[in-house]
């Protein structure tokens, strides 16, 4: 469709989207990208910006087909051709293979980030960016708050994660969708809508109907994105701080393969910093491939029973987070936990 004017809102001018895109694609870049563009507005931006720039470094834009609506290949075709106009090589590729019934939305998150992490190990590539909003991290953050997720989970989502040595890259997180589609209206950048963004049937379109009702009480998607960045930033302050508390607590352990804290020290600490310090030390103890455990069993074995025994000296034995767990003689021991008997 050709996009139309967005009321109140500025398109993004050639020497803002430039500062925003530098580090990524100008001269200081290290390495190539993979431009994730699906065609809608957003995406459709961020492939218009990175050309213009122009790039210094190697520019893939790469389509994930996920082959749940008939439209997805020809809205693949169209992205090919948008990309061949700005002078950028495209790649579509696809999700095969049979789809979830439930929980179709995060499965095919996460099968598109794979593919395209894949497809940034095949090119070489040093980064993917996206062109996640404003918008959706305000919407991300509401969706986890219902959810009841924790202070990490209401960070929202990164400006810059780690994907396996591969940087995924938000460079438009803090501006509004609506400077983006601004922004293809002054460029005449065509582009697509995605039906699905309106379905009822998926919690972060129903949360989307709700949001100007929020946002007249206050609650902005601005202001959430403040939260989002300060939570992430009091979250790694926690980080850094259970790190060198996990250090300093960590003694010999007696059994192999085992973690031992000592547990008076432990109890001793601020509990958000306990919690994290005992999180990093069953993961560490239960390996790869151990179950995650829910935050509200967490604090509820933590705070209700473990960190209390520590504290008087008494002895303790529990599993959690495929980890047993033992408390005796002022030390906290963890270690896999042992296969179950039929």
């Amino acid at each position: 469709m050709r996009p139309g004017p967005a009321a109140g809102e500025a398109a993004l001018d050639p020497a803002e989207s430039a500062q925003r895109l530098a580090p990524w694609l100008g001269r200081e870049a290290r390495a190539g990208v993979v431009l994730a563009v699906s065609g809608g507005p957003d995406s459709t931006a961020l492939m218009g910006c990175a050309a213009s720039l122009p790039p210094a470094v190697p520019v893939l834009v790469a389509t994930v087909d996920h082959g749940l609506r008939p439209e997805s290949a020809a809205e693949a075709d169209g992205v090919a051709r948008a990309a061949q106009a700005h002078g950028l090589p495209h790649r579509r590729i696809a999700w095969l293979g049979d789809k979830p019934r439930t929980g179709l939305q995060a499965a095919a998150r996460a099968a598109r980030y794979r593919l395209l992490v894949d497809l940034a190990r095949e090119v070489g590539a040093g980064a993917i960016l996206t062109a996640h909003t404003l918008d959706d991290q305000a919407e991300t953050v509401l969706m986890r708050l219902c959810a009841g997720s924790g202070p990490a989970g209401l960070g929202g989502i990164d400006p810059v994660r780690d994907l396996g040595g591969i940087a995924l890259v938000r460079p438009f997180l803090d501006i509004p969708k609506a400077r983006l589609v601004a922004t293809c209206a002054a460029r005449g950048w065509a582009f697509a809508t995605d039906p699905g963004n309106r379905d009822p049937r998926f919690a972060r379109a129903r949360l989307r109907r709700v949001m100007p009702l929020l946002a007249a009480e206050g609650l902005t998607p601005a202001r959430l994105g403040r939260l989002a960045e300060r939570t992430r930033r009091n979250e790694a302050a926690l980080a850094a701080a259970a790190d060198a508390a996990l250090r300093d607590l960590t003694r010999p352990p007696a059994l192999p393969s085992a973690v031992a804290l000592d547990a008076p020290g432990l109890a001793a600490l601020p509990q958000a910093v306990a919690l994290r310090v005992t999180v990093r030390a069953i993961a560490a103890a239960a390996g790869a491939g151990a179950p995650a455990v829910r935050l509200e069993r967490l604090e509820a074995a933590l705070l209700g029973r473990l960190l209390p025994a520590a504290a008087e000296g008494r002895a303790l034995r529990l599993t959690l987070g495929g980890a047993l767990i033992t408390v005796s003689q002022g030390l906290l021991t963890l270690r896999a936990e042992p296969p179950r008997r039929r």
